[in-house]
C-alpha cells in the first residue's frame, strides 16, 4: 500500500498528524476544527461560523489530493453540545449533495482550542471499485 501525507499551506496541523492520509485509491482527512491557517486562532462567530471554517479547511485538503467533496463517502462530526446540530446541517448541506456521505455526529466534552465542531472526512478516488 502507498501511504503519502497530504497538506495544504491552507491548512494547519497543532499536533504530530497528518492533515490527510493518501492511500492511491481512499482519502482519509484527519478531524478539522474552524482553524484560520493565516492566523492560526479560531475563527470568530457562532457555530454555523465555524462549521463553515472546517468545511473550508477540508475542501482545501480535498483540493490538494485533486478530490472534492462528490468524492466523500464518510463524514464524522464532532460536537460540544447536540443543540448545535441543526445550526451545523444548515452548512453542513451547502457542501455536500446526494447521495449524501455517511455520516456519524458525536457530541464530546471538549475539542482542542475550544472549537465547538470539528469534522473528518474520508473521500474515495474515482474509478476505484465500488462494492
Amino acid at each position: 500500500m502507498v501511504k503519502r501525507a497530504v497538506s495544504t499551506p491552507k491548512g494547519k496541523v497543532i499536533g504530530p498528524y497528518s492533515m490527510a492520509i493518501d492511500t492511491g485509491e481512499m482519502l482519509f482527512i484527519s478531524g478539522q476544527i474552524p482553524l484560520d491557517a493565516d492566523t492560526g486562532k479560531l475563527v470568530e462567530g457562532d457555530v454555523g461560523a465555524q462549521a463553515r471554517q472546517s468545511l473550508e479547511n477540508l475542501k482545501a485538503i480535498l483540493d490538494a489530493a485533486g478530490l472534492s467533496f462528490a468524492h466523500v463517502v464518510k463524514t464524522t462530526i464532532f460536537l460540544t453540545s447536540m443543540a448545535d446540530f441543526a445550526a451545523v446541517n444548515e452548512v453542513y448541506k451547502i457542501y455536500v449533495s446526494e447521495p449524501f456521505p455517511a455520516r456519524s455526529t458525536i457530541a464530546v466534552a471538549a475539542l482542542p482550542m475550544g472549537a465547538r465542531v470539528e469534522i473528518e472526512m474520508t473521500a474515495q478516488r474515482p474509478g476505484q471499485r465500488q462494492g
